[in-house]
């Protein structure tokens, strides 16, 4: 009878178990998740430079001008600021993202991975924001 309690009891266990993805599998979905937020803008990175350089020389030509338009020069150096700052930020992330889970819990794990997704989202924003102001402010 107790032999039957403890075999009954071990195999819901199994049952609940398999029933569900584990943590494990669930950290590695989100790991997924995180990186592809990523990889969304890393292919813009040079996209970002290329438009930099851009404000930069448009702000140098306007500032040469004899009728200066000084609020648009100053929109120009705060576009390639703020494009500078975009691809930096992508850098920063990656230099402090950590791959490998060791030595951490699955709960711990989980909890890292949220805190990554909302500042890799952050980054993928700033990215496209930035990308979308130079076009408009860079537009021919």
């Amino acid at each position: 009878m107790k032999y039957t309690r403890i075999g009954l009891v071990f195999s819901l266990l199994i049952f609940f178990s398999a029933c569900g993805p584990s943590q494990i599998d669930l950290n590695k979905e989100k790991r997924a998740e995180v990186i592809a937020v990523h990889d969304e803008v890393m292919p813009k990175l040079g996209q970002l430079k290329t438009f930099e350089k851009k404000a930069l020389q448009k702000a140098g030509e306007l500032s040469m001008m004899d009728s200066v338009d000084g609020d648009q020069v100053k929109n120009l150096e705060g576009l390639a600021l703020e494009l500078n700052q975009a691809y930096e930020n992508m850098f920063v992330w990656m230099r402090q993202y950590e791959i490998e889970d060791d030595g951490k819990t699955p709960e711990e794990v989980k909890a890292y991975l949220e805190a990554q997704m909302v500042l890799i989202a952050k980054v993928n924003k700033d990215i496209k924001d930035a990308l979308a102001k130079a076009d408009s402010l860079l537009a021919d």
